[in-house]
């Protein structure tokens, strides 16, 4: 097991869930106020930051998977 990719993917794992509940929170404040000048912005915001979670989401149990059952031997053929 290494301890330093380890603490990489659950770091990465602690942003992806900041994200997950912050992103939706911003959608709805902007789905709540349509008439509002920077609707638009306020959206595009909320999902670059779910897109992010996916992101650190996905890098995050990537790094997990490897810190805890090593990196893929490749097989020569």
């Amino acid at each position: 097991m290494n301890k330093v990719l380890l603490k990489k993917g659950l770091k990465r794992m602690v942003f992806c869930l900041f994200f997950c509940f912050m992103g939706p929170v911003i959608i709805h404040q902007a789905f709540k106020n349509k008439e509002h000048p920077f609707y638009y912005t306020v959206l595009i915001v909320g999902l670059c930051i779910l897109i992010l979670a996916l992101f650190y989401g996905y890098t995050g149990i990537k790094t997990l998977v490897s810190a805890l059952l090593g990196e893929r031997k490749k097989r020569i053929i």
